[in-house]
């Protein structure tokens, strides 16, 4: 029990540092997190009511086989202009919970 108890307390004190020392300066680098965003495939199940799964799959393929953001590849695609397109594939929107 002995050691049990201060081998949590030690847990505890290494997450303190952790937190302070490592975790409170982390700096999220916004570019790249919206770039691997964009190329995200998953955002294509927004589409599938719009456009049908089979076409979103295509769109989602070919965006990471290109490498390209998925709102670009979608706009080539589909009928949808770049306005409708925003507000679709919207991450932001997308986790919120409903469109």
């Amino acid at each position: 029990a002995d050691n049990l108890l201060h081998s949590i307390q030690l847990l505890a004190n290494v997450s303190r540092l952790l937190a302070d020392k490592a975790i409170a300066s982390f700096k999220v680098n916004q570019g790249k997190l919206s770039e691997a965003l964009a190329r995200n495939p998953i955002l294509v199940t927004a589409l599938n009511p719009i456009i049908g799964y089979q076409k979103a799959a295509e769109i989602a393929k070919q965006a990471y086989r290109e490498g390209r953001p998925i709102i670009d590849v979608a706009l080539e695609n589909t009928d949808l202009d770049r306005a409708r397109l925003e507000v679709l594939l919207d991450p932001e929107k997308l986790t919120a919970g409903g469109l």
